[in-house]
């Protein structure tokens, strides 16, 4: 991290809905419908997130330089569509956090609150 650059801690913790989105752009870029598709198929429909929700998200996730809009797709996709892409920054601060619930889930596991996570088994 240079100096002057922030902390990617200095963001936690994000609320669920934030860091679905931050998820969903990794790797892809994505517009907004995409974006909303993608989340409720990811939590098998636990969060949905209203338009407004997501532009509000989007918006501040913009402003914060977690994300930047790109030029978009030129394969036949309608041209007024917004995309979006997670920044190098912005994937340090999801991985934060994902280190974060990583060691609460530690820490539930070691109160027996969850079980431990099954060994991962090769294929037969």
């Amino acid at each position: 991290m240079s100096p002057g650059s922030p902390d990617p801690q200095s963001f936690l913790p994000l609320t669920p809905p934030v860091f679905h989105v931050l998820l969903t752009l990794v790797g892809e870029e994505k517009h907004g419908y995409a974006i909303l598709k993608e989340v409720g198929k990811n939590t098998g429909g636990r969060v949905q997130l209203s338009t407004g929700t997501l532009y509000a998200i989007i918006k501040r996730l913009l402003a914060d330089g977690l994300i930047r809009e790109t030029a978009g797709r030129r394969d036949g996709h309608d041209p007024r569509r917004r995309y979006y892409r997670v920044t190098a920054f912005g994937k340090r601060v999801a991985m934060a956090e994902a280190e974060r619930l990583e060691s609460l889930l530690a820490a539930a596991r070691m109160k027996h609150l969850l079980p431990k996570p099954h060994a991962i088994r090769g294929a037969s």
